[in-house]
Order: structure tokens, then sequence, then C-alpha cells
């Protein structure tokens, strides 16, 4: 396997040159890429928009519950505060 002409970033553009527009067989002329290989590195983005779309909902759940902890926690903290200073009013 060759040495990579393009990194994600310059791949991002073209199919974004696409997206705006200009035909396939114009971005691959002028970028000096065939068709099929434009199609492939369509298909590897889209399945990687999947990936993330699926990885930020599980970040996102994730999130949520760590927040309800939190919450309970310091409700907890709280509480166990207020019962302190009034023990501790108590005894004086």
């Amino acid at each position: 396997m060759g040495k990579r002409k393009f990194d994600d970033d310059q791949i991002t553009g073209i199919l974004k040159e696409h997206q705006a527009g200009t035909t396939v067989a114009e971005v691959c002329h002028r970028h000096g890429i065939s068709e099929p290989t434009f199609y492939r590195w369509q298909s590897l983005q889209f399945k990687n928009v999947g990936f993330d779309a699926r990885r930020l909902k599980a970040l996102e759940e994730e999130n949520q519950k760590l927040k309800k902890l939190l919450a309970e926690t310091m409700l907890a903290a709280a509480t166990l505060s207020e019962m302190l200073e009034k023990t501790s009013r108590g005894n004086a």
C-alpha cells in the first residue's frame, strides 16, 4: 500500500466541493483522483458520521447520568450539613 496523497481534512474539503454543486467528474479531475476513489471516500465519510452520532448519543446519556449523580450527592451533602448544624446548636 502506497503513501496517502491526501489527509483527512483535504478529503473532507474535496467531498464538500461536490456537496456545493460541483460534479463528481469535475472534482475528480481537479484533484487528480478517480471516481471510484471519490465514492469510496464518500461512503467512508457516511459510515464515520453514523459512528460519531452513536458516540455522541452515548456521551450525552452518560453526561445526564453523571449530572443526576452529582445532584443527588450535593443534596445528600446539604442535608447532612443541615443536620450537623441542628445537632451542634442543640449541644451548645
